[in-house]
């Protein structure tokens, strides 16, 4: 009984590993931020050395040491996060520097052991998301979700139903992360150009918990899944075949629920939706790739600046003039079916002897669609590159004809804003500032420079632009400057702009919002920023994604860091392995499992499930951990009493995780999945804030309905 042995547990080790467990889990659960104090001196004398050998702009370091915010006599302040990502990884270093683990855990935690092999359970779902990732970049569901609403017409009702199908058959095809990716936008969108939904809730909280849902049917639509599977040596084809009736009917039960019972109100769904309407000018202009670099621009700022109307149509087109490529979406259907259907077929094939990881599939596949994508970027690179300079110019005019027109308006108020942001936006935080004295300059509208008609030359215009993709300001004084005047300026001339007030202007990196309202802040003389690594890594990027618009854009979805996480979870929970905590639940559970049956098994395994995904490291270190457990409750079954497991109650355990574990995503908190993480960070993009107690809220009677649904089916099964 070695293998179930739990003596270990009284060493010190083992009480700091899972001690370290514990708070690692409570940190991403609730993650925050830790002040670190450097010295004035230190971080001076290294940006110094970063900006002598060109690593970053001289600005940068100047903007830092005048950040009054961040910067006190002797100190700077740089903020250390503490969340999902460094909470696990720091918990393994602890546990590494004081001997607690080592190399065999941290092998078997990333290599593998016991049938789950991390880096190939990254692999497949890296690659597999790409291509999913692709087909959403191509703009198909976008443009199905049109059609959907389309056929749903005013009815809302009925509406609700057909875009609750499409979610549920696409989201059991491709997983949940490119209908959270589109879907949820898209509904953002809708529900804000209707005249009678008051409050989106319904349809996104809908849409969250129908996507989590249909990606349980599939292995490969969710990495949980991925997990669970390999520990427990499941064919893909057997998963599904014994996981899509408790799924569907789950799905067809909750759907009547969620309308007359948790969203029973007219102002949430309405029997007949009104809907604004796209001028006809907007529904016939031709649909602009959203990937290409500076097209959603125009919809972003209306959005930040409250312009109510254009918002509006900006909103409308974009569910009413969707963009496709047809070829890309073709193409990516066909390899995500291919690719499905050849993973299907190889693992249903093999015998567990010599078995071909299903990465090898996924790799190529995804290696073929990121050519097809590098291909058609490059075959239209002059029309990207074309329609990207032709919104970042009238990006660029929008904001300086704002600024003029803020200032104007400062300036017939009352008087002038003389608040200020920084010259100097700081790269690393983000946080603008700089402890210099303001002073207020008044900007005039270039349309008033007419009524000089004795001027002998045009009005001067200063434009000043960045580096950073922020847009430039057109600064036009009322009146020509001469020598004269610059050397002997008039005290009444308010609208002229002087060489000595050239300090006044915004940097480079000043933020946009700030340059856009009119504030600049006098500053001394600032650095000139030679190029450098950081500038030219941007304009590197700024290539990249003008080129390669639908790469460049796949990228910047991709689950990056769900690898490190899930790494780090791996070997934490390894950790509790070899010092025989997993053992001392696994009979825990023994106990349970032998007073309650199949009936308990399948409760119990379900109600911890759901618990465990919302504080043990999202629904992925909670699958990690309790398939450890169940495969240690099988050795302890073999070890004391090999008729207490039926293969009934063994396998109802296992497929009730399942459930949980991926309907867990959508119950009580945010990081239960990182779905859910990504869900909250679109919406609030949209201005839609879901706080922490609504989401729970709204969640509870959902994950309850729908857990109590699928475990009553499994147990008839």
């Amino acid at each position: 009984m070695a293998g179930v042995d739990t003596s270990e547990i009284r060493q010190w080790r083992s009480i700091v590993t899972l001690i370290a467990f514990v708070i690692a889990n409570i940190l991403v659960l609730w993650p925050f931020h830790i002040p670190v104090y450097v010295p004035k001196s230190v971080v001076d004398l290294t940006w110094r050395c970063f900006v002598y050998l060109r690593i970053i702009p001289a600005s940068t370091h100047h903007a830092i040491l005048n950040n009054k915010e961040r910067c006190t006599k002797h100190f700077v302040r740089f903020n250390f996060p503490v969340n999902f990502i460094t909470a696990p990884l720091i918990a393994d270093l602890f546990l590494l520097a004081i001997s607690a683990i080592g190399r065999e855990e941290v092998h078997d935690g990333t290599v593998g052991a016991n049938h789950i092999h991390p880096i190939d359970i990254m692999a497949f779902f890296i690659t597999l998301a790409y291509i999913a990732i692709s087909i959403d970049a191509s703009g198909i569901i976008r443009w199905l979700a049109f059609k959907v609403l389309s056929w749903g017409g005013k009815v809302g009702h009925r509406l609700f139903f057909y875009l609750y199908a499409f979610f549920f058959l696409l989201g059991s095809f491709i997983g949940n992360d490119p209908i959270i990716l589109s879907g949820t936008a898209f509904l953002a969108y809708m529900t804000r150009v209707s005249k009678n939904i008051s409050s989106p809730r319904a349809w996104i909280f809908s849409q969250f918990a129908i996507a989590n849902i249909a990606s349980a049917i599939l292995v490969s639509s969710n990495p949980t899944n991925l997990v669970l599977a390999g520990a427990f040596n499941i064919k893909f084809i057997v998963y599904t075949a014994n996981m899509i009736v408790p799924v569907v009917v789950t799905a067809i039960v909750l759907f009547p629920f969620l309308l007359y019972v948790v969203f029973a109100d007219e102002k949430l769904i309405p029997s007949e939706i009104e809907m604004h309407t796209l001028p006809q000018a907007a529904r016939e202009k031709e649909p602009v790739n959203p990937n290409i670099p500076y097209v959603q621009h125009e919809a972003e700022e209306t959005a930040e600046s409250g312009e109510g109307r254009q918002e509006m149509t900006l909103s409308l087109a974009n569910i009413m003039n969707p963009f496709l490529d047809r070829k890309g979406a073709a193409f990516g259907a066909l390899i995500m079916s291919a690719t499905l259907i050849t993973v299907l077929a190889i693992n249903a094939a093999s015998t567990g002897t010599g078995e071909i990881p299903v990465f090898w599939v996924t790799v190529p596949a995804a290696f073929v669609m990121f050519c097809w994508d590098l291909g058609s970027g490059w075959v239209h690179r002059h029309e990207t590159r074309q329609t990207a300079a032709t919104y970042k110019k009238e990006m660029e005019t929008a904001r300086a004809e704002r600024a003029l027109e803020r200032s104007a308006a400062s300036k017939d108020g009352s008087e002038p804003k003389s608040n200020t942001t920084s010259g100097v936006s700081d790269a690393g935080d983000g946080v603008a500032a700089n402890d210099m004295q303001t002073e207020s300059i008044a900007l005039k509208n270039v349309s008033d420079t007419n009524d000089h008609p004795n001027s002998q030359f045009d009005i001067p215009k200063l434009v000043v632009s960045n580096t950073a993709g922020n847009s430039p300001v057109i600064i036009s004084g009322s009146e020509p400057q001469s020598p004269a005047q610059k050397s002997n300026p008039s005290p009444g001339d308010e609208d002229t702009l002087h060489a000595q007030n050239m300090s006044a202007l915004p940097s480079a990196q000043m933020d946009s919002e700030k340059l856009e309202a009119g504030d600049f802040r006098q500053t001394t003389k600032q650095p000139i920023d030679r190029p450098n690594l950081v500038s030219k890594s941007r304009e590197a990027c700024e290539w990249l994604q003008e080129t390669f618009p639908t790469v460049m854009a796949v990228a910047a979805h991709l689950p990056f860091a769900l690898v490190p996480f899930a790494f780090a979870m791996f070997v934490l929970v390894q950790a509790l392995v070899s010092t025989g905590w997993v053992n001392v639940f696994a009979w825990g559970w023994y106990h349970w499992s032998k007073r309650t049956g199949t009936i308990g098994s399948i409760g119990g395994m379900a109600f911890l499930s759901v618990v465990l995904s919302n504080f043990s490291g999202t629904n992925i270190g909670t699958t990690i951990l309790l398939s450890r457990i169940i495969q240690a409750w099988k050795e302890i079954n073999c070890a004391v009493d090999t008729s207490l497991i039926t293969d009934r109650t063994y396998w109802a355990t296992i497929y009730s995780m399942a459930l949980g574990v991926n309907y867990g995503a959508f119950s009580t908190a945010f990081s239960a999945s990182l779905a859910g993480l990504l869900w909250r960070d679109i919406l609030a993009r949209k201005h839609i804030h879901v706080k922490s107690h609504e989401f729970a809220r709204v969640n509870f009677p959902i994950i309850a309905i729908s857990m109590a649904v699928g475990c009553l089916v499994l147990r008839s099964k």
